[in-house]
C-alpha cells in the first residue's frame, strides 16, 4: 500500500468515500439531492487545485491500483476557501434547490483534518491508522502546530482510534444535526510521502 497526495485522477475514485461521510452526517440540505448528482459534484471539487495542492491537501491510500483511503486537511484559516468550493459547484448544478454551504468546523488555528475515510471493503487493515501518521508531515508544511478533527459522539470506534494516535478533546460543537467531540493533537512531523 503506498500513502500520497493526490492527483485530479484520482477524483473519481476519491468521491464515494467522501459520500460515505456525508452519507453518516446526515445533512438535511443534501437529503434531496440524488446520489450521482452529489458524487459529481465531489469528484470536480477534489478536481481542483484548491483540493489538491492549494488551500488543502488531498492525501490518499492506494492498494491494488486503486484509491482505497483518503484524508483531506487544510489550515483552518483557509476554510471559507476550501468551502467556496462545494458552494460553487452545487450552485452549478441542477439537483442542488440551493448552494451547498458547509458549516464552520474548525477552531481557526490548527491544521483541519476534515475528512477521512476508508473503503468499507478494506477497513481493519489498518489503513485510516496510515494515513492519520502522514498528515504531521503535511500540517508541518503548512507551519501548523495542531491537528484538529471533529468526531461524531456516536463514533466511539472512530473516538478510539483518534485518541491511540494522540488525539485529546478540547470542545464539543454541533454540525447539522449531530454533537461532536474536537479532538486535537500536536504536531510531531514525520515524511510527507509514506510508503507501507
Amino acid at each position: 500500500m503506498i500513502i500520497r497526495e493526490a492527483s485530479a485522477d484520482d477524483a473519481g475514485q476519491i468521491a464515494p468515500l467522501i459520500n460515505i461521510i456525508f452519507d453518516e452526517m446526515q445533512l438535511e440540505e443534501l437529503e434531496d439531492v440524488p446520489t450521482p448528482d452529489l458524487l459529481k459534484v465531489i469528484r470536480a471539487a477534489y478536481q481542483t487545485k484548491t483540493y489538491l495542492s492549494g488551500e488543502a491537501t488531498t492525501v490518499v491510500a492506494e492498494a491494488d491500483g486503486q484509491v482505497v483511503g483518503v484524508a483531506f486537511g487544510y489550515p483552518g484559516e483557509n476554510e471559507d476557501a476550501v468551502n467556496d468550493v462545494l458552494e460553487r459547484l452545487s450552485a452549478k448544478s441542477k439537483a442542488f434547490t440551493q448552494p451547498f454551504e458547509a458549516e464552520s468546523e474548525t477552531n481557526g488555528d490548527e491544521w483541519y483534518l476534515d475528512s477521512i475515510a476508508v473503503d468499507p471493503n478494506y477497513q481493519g487493515h489498518g489503513i485510516g491508522k496510515k494515513l492519520l501518521r502522514a498528515l504531521p508531515g503535511y500540517a508541518d508544511r503548512d507551519d501548523e502546530e495542531v491537528i484538529g478533527l471533529n468526531v461524531d459522539y456516536e463514533n466511539p470506534g472512530a473516538m478510539k482510534l483518534y485518541e491511540r494516535a494522540g488525539f485529546e478533546v478540547v470542545g464539543s460543537r454541533m454540525i447539522g444535526d449531530h454533537r461532536y467531540f474536537h479532538m486535537q493533537a500536536e504536531v510531531d512531523p514525520e515524511p510527507l510521502v509514506a510508503t507501507a
